[in-house]
This record gives C-alpha cells, structure tokens and sequence, in this order.
C-alpha cells in the first residue's frame, strides 16, 4: 500500500505564504510524478503544479507566485505559495503516479488534502 501524507495548511492574510509538504511512504519501487491540485468549495478540483521527470509547470493562476520542489530521498514533495490570494483558498491535495513493483505501470494516489485559506 503506498500513503500520501499532507502537511501545512493553514490561514493567512492576502500576500502571505505557506509551504504545503507531502510524503509518500509504503510500497514504493519509484515515482514518476508528484504534484498538486485543489478544490476551492463548488468547484472542480484543478490542476496547480507538478514534477514529471524533472520537468516543472504550473497552471497560469499560480505560476510567478507558486514553487513546486521534491525531495527524491525523503519521497516528499513541497509547494511554496507566495503572495496568496483569497481565490487561492481551497483544500490542497496531493497527487503522486507510483510504480510499486519492478516491470509494472504506475498507479494515482491522492493525499488526504489540507485546507488553505486566504483572507482578503
């Protein structure tokens, strides 16, 4: 079984920062893929940023303001959020394409999500 771990929500003012972190543990031969999503209340959960063998991107909404980084040995990957706007609240989830065996394809995980909320 593999697990994804999320940490780092919280609430801050308009133009403050956190950084959310998120760790896979368990049953791990690699990882393709780590990035984020998020789910504003109503909403479809979008797309915000990921790591895809070593190639970064991010969503027009975030880029200039968001960094996402990985830590290959800890399993862990980060996303600092600078100058947060109220449109950027939303449960922040965690998203990562492991291959648990040798010679097998990669299966989706989600973390459990974390709350960020940005007042205006």
């Amino acid at each position: 079984q593999v697990q994804l771990v999320e940490s780092g929500g919280g609430v801050v003012q308009a133009g403050g920062s956190l950084t959310l972190s998120c760790a896979a543990s368990g049953s791990i031969f690699s990882i393709n893929t780590m990035g984020w999503y998020r789910q504003a209340p109503g909403k479809q959960r979008v797309w915000v940023a990921h790591i895809i063998s070593g190639n970064i991107n991010y969503a027009d909404s975030v880029k200039g303001r968001f960094t996402i980084s990985r830590d290959n040995a800890k399993n862990t990957v980060y996303l600092q959020m600078n100058s947060l706007k109220p449109e950027d609240t939303a449960v922040y989830y965690c998203y990562a394409a492991i291959r648990t065996r040798a010679g097998t394809g990669v299966l989706g995980y989600w973390g459990q999500g974390t709350q960020v909320t940005v007042s205006s």
